[in-house]
Order: structure tokens, then sequence, then C-alpha cells
């Protein structure tokens, strides 16, 4: 069986970081992909560091079982602790919101947030996920991991710039900055500085993937819509819509530059001594922009096993299409149009 080695880079997006749970879960299953840099921000950060220390620990089962329990273990904590309650079930996919609108638990919820700060409602900065990852993965010895190069980003609070923490700085801190809500939580400290979700700043980051591995190949797993059809007119849709342009912002960014430094090697613009120095990357992308279209920005939140797994199956039927559409384009050129998709 052939096999290829390719960059993944993972969005942060709360719960809905089970569809890429079901990617990773297909490409594990389907066994023609390795993955030498890994890259995610808050859910995707996550999801990288259970991948990593499964493959470590166990190879490929051994990271399909690890996303399993974590995802799990999540569902478990968020419907003890969770202030949003499971959303109402939609025909076709559980958990679902029929509605596609917020949940009046999170509004009244998001209004209390902006009412206290998490240093006055949670002074203790009590935060479950802690728990789940410690349970999970064993940080000290993902420290010692070779075999899947980390980059988790987090923001810089006091000077706004991006933070990417990478193997030998992994720790269960380290990751919760990278998935650090200001609105929920107090700021994480990591060695004297504090930090908040790194979507604010690289959702995810894809640069130290073209400084620090080897592979061309770049797969970035959406889970937040780039594109939508319709204008939101309602306070609900307009918030939800905000939050997307938002959390793409720094992606969208990164994806342009990759385009204007192609576009300079391909027309010419670059002395022959110089040309060495750009270096080509392949962009792929699994997107699940039907997916999370029809999802309340309340969805982000829900605990609800039967949502999850209906993302989890979402995102395993959308990697093994993906992966019969473009296994071949691997190595050999780009399945994105970046001048098309984001300029």
């Amino acid at each position: 069986m052939e096999t290829k080695t390719v960059n993944l880079a993972l969005q942060g997006g709360g719960a809905h970081g089970a569809f890429t749970w079901g990617v990773l879960d297909k490409l594990l299953e389907d066994g023609r992909v390795e993955v030498d840099g890994l890259c995610g921000t808050s859910a995707g950060a996550m999801n990288a560091v259970v991948y990593a220390y499964g493959k470590m620990t166990g190879d490929r089962d051994g990271a399909r079982e690890k996303l399993h329990e974590f995802w799990h273990k999540i569902s478990k904590a968020g419907a003890r602790y969770s202030p949003i309650r499971p959303l109402p079930e939609f025909p076709g996919l559980p958990g679902f919101d029929s509605q596609i609108g917020v949940a009046a638990s999170h509004w009244l919820f998001e209004s209390f947030t902006r009412a206290f700060s998490p240093y006055q409602f949670n002074p203790f900065d009590f935060n479950p996920l802690k728990d789940v990852l410690e349970d999970v993965v064993d940080f000290d010895e993902l420290k010692q991991c070779y075999c899947t190069n980390l980059f988790l980003a987090a923001t810089n609070v006091r000077t706004g710039k991006v933070k990417v923490f990478r193997n030998a700085d992994l720790s269960v801190n380290t990751v919760l900055a990278s998935a650090c809500l200001p609105f929920l939580f107090k700021a994480v400290e990591v060695e004297g500085e504090h930090y908040w979700d790194g979507g604010y700043m690289g959702n995810p980051v894809l640069y130290p993937l073209f400084y620090h591995t080897k592979p061309e190949d770049i797969v970035i797993v959406h889970i937040n819509p780039i594109y939508r059809e319709k204008v939101p007119t309602l306070p609900v849709d307009i918030a939800n819509r905000v939050n997307e342009i938002s959390f793409n912002s720094s992606l969208m960014r990164e994806m342009r530059a990759m385009e204007f430094a192609a576009r300079m090697v391909e027309e010419g613009w670059l002395k022959d001594e110089y040309k060495h120095r750009v270096r080509r990357m392949l962009v792929h992308s699994v997107r699940c922009d039907a997916t999370t279209a029809e999802l309340s920005v309340s969805s982000k939140l829900s605990p609800d096993w039967k949502f999850l797994t209906g993302l989890r199956d979402r995102g395993r039927a959308i990697a093994a299409r993906w992966l019969d559409e473009h296994f071949d384009d691997l190595g050999t050129r780009s399945s994105v149009d970046l001048r098309k998709e984001f300029l």
C-alpha cells in the first residue's frame, strides 16, 4: 500500500472539533497518510496532542482509541458542568439544532459573562478540561515524542502576539492556553506570560510547518465556515457570522501570503539566486461548511454524545470522500486554488 506523508493543520471551534476527530479517525483507519507536522489551535490543539500521544504509545489503533476516549470524557464532563444544555435533535443527525438558532440558555450565559468576568464568578479557575486532558495524556511522556512534530498556537494577552508551543514545551497548561476562552476562564500562565485562545491570532498557524517539517503538503481541516450563501439579518445570525469571520481571519491572511509567494516563483519575480529561499507548499482542504453552516454558535458548547458522534461520522464520511478525490494530488499539486478561494 502506497503511503504519503503530510502536515495537518487543525482549526479550533469547541465541540465542532468532533468533526476533526472523525477526519483523523478515517485517516488512521485508511492507513495511507502519515503525519509529520501537526499544528492546532484550541479544540484542534487538543485533537493534536491526543492523536500524537495515542500514535506514540499505540500506533494507529492507539491513536483512534485515545481520540474516542478523549471525546467521550469531554461529553461526560460537559454533561456535568456545561452551562449549555444538549440541543434538540434534528432529523438526519442527532443533536443538531432544528431551529438553526441559539439556545436561550446560551444567550443567558453570554449575558452573564459580559457582566461578570471569570476572575469574579470562577475565582478558583476550575476547568474540567484539565482533568480530562490529564486523564488521557501523559504530558511528561509526550514531551519525548519524536514521531509527530507538534505546534500549538496561543495568544499572548499582553503583547497580542501568537505563541507557538512545540513538543519540548508541552504541558496541560500549554494546551489549556491554546483553548482559553477569556470570558469563561482566567488567562493561563505559562512561564510568567499569560495566554488566551490561539484562534485570535492563528487558527491554526501554518508558518512553523514551512520551517520545521519536511513534507510539502499541508492538509487543513476547517471547522469554521468560510463562505455562506445568505447575509445574516437576525442578531443571533450576525453574532455567529462575526465569530466565524474572526476565527478565520488569521488563516486567510496566511493563505494569501502563501499564494503571493507561489506567484513570485511561478511568474519569475525572483532572481535565480533567491528562488531556493521560497519553499513550495501544496495546500489541501477538508471542509465541513455545509455541516457547520447548519449549526448555531451555542452548539460549540454542546456536550451531547449523540451530537459529538454525529459530527465525528460526518468527518469520517467527508475524509473518505476527500481521500478518494485527492490522495493522488498529495506530493504532486495543490487541490485548493488559493487565488480563487482566498483572494
